[in-house]
């Protein structure tokens, strides 16, 4: 008896930390559970230092305004009973025709000047996903790597082949000067200048002191950047979303321009699934944002699930687990998660991440700071 009394302490136990979700989702009110679910939908517009008064507060205002636009759209699409899919792809093609943001036409430009975009979507019921990289002509890859998901016998394609795949699905092409933007083209300018200074700097170091094979840490990274230099729009910067739609189904999509004056054909976290994208109905959908180098290493978004799936841990938690173990490993970034009830996650260790997610009534939150 005293043994199944324990058992039933540790259980209770365990199951507390369901009922502290933190910060601002706390407003989600009611925890969704089997008997209780509900449509859930949460989107992201990059991390990164984002502090009050980085912004004039018309660049602000239009920032949310598009992120409530994108979020408003992907959760009517879930009322009219559209599936997870469509209402990721939905707000993902707004977040994707807007410069505000580092994917399709406001994409970063690489070392070379040329805009390079990445993209991956997950079907969480199917486990069906599709990837696509290095594209210098899709108008939105969101909309192409759902296609190499339902349309291919393939997760991922790259380059002038996913292209010639595009063509073949009547996937609209655009001319690279679509995506020119100038304040892209002057965020590379300014990096690129910041590089020769650092060079200069490093050439100048005794031999003694010279590391210059030695790989950067975080803090060598940052060295000597201003909160400007350091803003998303000039290092990371991608958008994303994740749905739970009225079947139970799990969705999850995430899209890039990369980083500025990236080099030898890097490509991110964000078309790599498991690493930016993750969906499992048995779990939780992911989309992740940051320095992708390390949600590669750490398969971030897969990593959530399973610690969901075997640690039983609630979304909140799991989210907050994984971002802290980004941070203990050099890198910054953030997630946006939704489980199978409905509940969101969201974390981040930068100052800010542009998000926006369906609260308990209804109604669309935007947030831009830590709040």
């Amino acid at each position: 008896m005293k043994k199944i009394l324990s058992a039933f302490l540790i259980a209770v136990l365990l199951a507390l930390p369901v009922f502290a979700q933190k910060g601002s989702y706390a407003d989600m009110k009611q925890l969704q559970s089997p008997q209780n679910p509900r449509l859930g939908f949460v989107i992201h517009g990059g991390a990164g230092v984002i502090r009050k008064g980085s912004m004039t507060p018309e660049q602000e205002a239009e920032y949310r305004k598009k992120l409530e636009e994108a979020v408003t759209a992907g959760y009517k699409a879930l009322q009219d009973g559209k599936t997870a899919l469509d209402a990721v792809e939905i707000a993902i093609r707004i977040l994707e025709d807007s410069p505000l943001f580092n994917a399709g036409k406001g994409a970063v430009f690489t070392a070379d000047g040329k805009n390079e975009l990445d993209a991956s979507m997950m079907d969480g019921k199917t486990l069906a996903a599709g990837a696509v990289a290095g594209l210098h002509h899709v108008k939105n890859p969101i909309t192409l790597a759902r296609a190499v998901m339902e349309k291919s016998p393939h997760v991922m394609m790259i380059g002038d082949g996913a292209e010639k795949f595009a063509k073949e699905m009547n996937i609209e092409l655009v001319d690279e000067k679509y995506f020119w933007t100038q304040q892209r083209w002057d965020d590379l300018q300014q990096v690129i200048k910041e590089e020769k200074e650092r060079e200069q700097k490093k050439n100048d170091k005794p031999k003694s002191q010279n590391t210059e094979n030695k790989p950067l840490t975080r803090e060598e990274y940052y060295a000597g950047m201003t909160d400007a230099q350091k803003l998303p729009r000039n290092k990371f910067g991608t958008v994303g979303a994740v749905a739970l739609d009225k079947n139970g189904n799990l969705a999850a999509g995430t899209s890039t321009g990369g980083m500025t004056y990236k080099k030898y054909g890097r490509v991110g976290d964000a078309p790599i699934i498991g690493a930016g994208t993750y969906a499992n109905n048995n779990t939780c959908a992911v989309s992740a944002t940051g320095w992708g180098e390390f949600f590669i290493r750490l398969g971030v978004a897969r990593d959530i699930s399973a610690m969901m799936e075997y640690r039983a841990l609630p979304v909140q938690q799991a989210v907050d687990a994984e971002i802290k173990k980004v941070g203990n490993l050099g890198g910054d970034g953030g997630v946006i998660a939704i489980d199978k009830f409905g509940n969101i996650g969201i974390s981040f260790n930068t100052d800010g991440m542009y998000r926006a997610y369906i609260n308990s009534e209804g109604k669309p939150v935007v947030e831009i700071y830590k709040e």
